[in-house]
């Protein structure tokens, strides 16, 4: 069986972040969490904890019902008197608000998702029937504008890639760091743009993951399904170069079978991928923030154009519906409804 331990970690890690948020939750929280364990991430319930403390917050400082209560002491059947308006009043306080010193601002999509795990919440306890109604289907979702989708060009492609080879344009200090790292971050970079794997699949691939007999990789995906993909042969010289000089490294504890490492010999984490990306397309793109899901948004618009299949798309990308394919490639549905527009003869 193939080795995930990046991924075990990494649970292991929000498990450990989830159970010192519940310390200061109430004691009947804990319930909710088993019983949702079995269809969520460690990732989503350590969302979940997060989004219930400032809820909770919210209750005790806010809302009369449960003026002079510690969030602690809170017990279940206090929800019986939480109505629709409270939730309204709390989407509303979401706006901004002062929390542990600090003050937050929400956008739609936080306060929406906010919102569902409250639903998910109250759905849980109604259905185990101690509490009378989940009073959070009273409320609307907010709505959630749509962002512009941001990606790049053919040419921005080849000047990223370019960048990442030769370092041309980079800062002394930044060319100095490159002449150990170029193969490295034009392997990654190339991976990613001719794969569109996401940004925790690239830092959780190992070397033994990769078969060049095939051109393909396995990665796991969210939720922890292991899956096949396969690369082109631009892709495959990239990794098979920066492979010569990967494994010559060793002393390696507990990293010695990372694909891609950091300059202190340890797997690269989602934030210095991050910066990488960001340092490259600054100088290849300078007016568009890109990111590693940036990459990925241009090489589903890119498989999309070649293929018009966007199922092919959707199941590459690993998502589960293709809705959320359309959404996300804006492209894609632009290059949906000019191909319509000709399918109908007048004459």
């Amino acid at each position: 069986m193939q080795n995930i331990s990046y991924f075990n970690e990494r649970n292991k890690d929000n498990n450990i972040k989830l159970k010192k948020q519940l310390y200061s939750l109430p004691s009947f929280v804990l319930e909710f969490f088993m019983g949702v364990e079995n269809k969520t991430t460690s990732l989503t319930r350590l969302g979940y904890a997060q989004d219930l403390k400032i809820f909770f917050h919210f209750l005790t400082t806010q809302v009369a019902e449960f003026e002079g209560k510690k969030v602690q002491d809170i017990t279940v059947s206090d929800f019986n008197k939480l109505t629709a308006m409270h939730l309204e009043i709390f989407l509303n306080y979401l706006n901004l608000y002062d929390y542990n010193g600090k003050t937050y601002t929400n956008s739609s999509k936080s306060k929406a998702r906010k919102l569902s795990t409250i639903r998910s919440f109250l759905k849980y306890f109604f259905k185990k029937e101690k509490i009378n109604s989940n009073v959070a289907t009273k409320v609307d979702l907010p709505k959630i504008h749509d962002k512009e989708i941001v990606r790049l060009e053919v040419d921005e492609v080849v000047k990223l890639l370019n960048q990442a080879e030769n370092g041309t344009h980079l800062t002394p200090t930044e060319q100095g760091f490159h002449k150990h790292t170029a193969k490295r971050d034009f392997a990654m970079l190339s991976l990613f743009l001719g794969t569109g794997i996401r940004i925790s699949e690239c830092v959780g691939i190992n070397i033994y993951d990769i078969d060049f007999e095939n051109n393909a990789f396995t990665i796991t995906r969210k939720g922890g399904n292991r899956v096949i993909l396969y690369f082109g042969e631009e892709v495959a010289s990239a990794l098979s170069d920066y492979l010569v000089d990967r494994i010559k490294i060793k002393d390696l504890p507990e990293n010695e079978n990372a694909l891609f490492l950091s300059l202190q010999k340890k797997r690269m984490n989602v934030r210095s991928v991050e910066k990488l990306v960001k340092k490259y397309s600054a100088l290849a793109a300078p007016l568009k923030r890109i990111t590693p899901h940036k990459l990925r948004s241009t090489y589903g618009t890119n498989l999309y154009r070649e293929t018009k299949d966007i199922y092919i798309v959707a199941d590459v990308l690993g998502h589960k519906d293709v809705n959320t394919t359309k959404k996300h490639y804006a492209a894609i549905s632009e290059d949906i409804r000019r191909d319509a527009a000709n399918k109908v003869k007048l004459r």
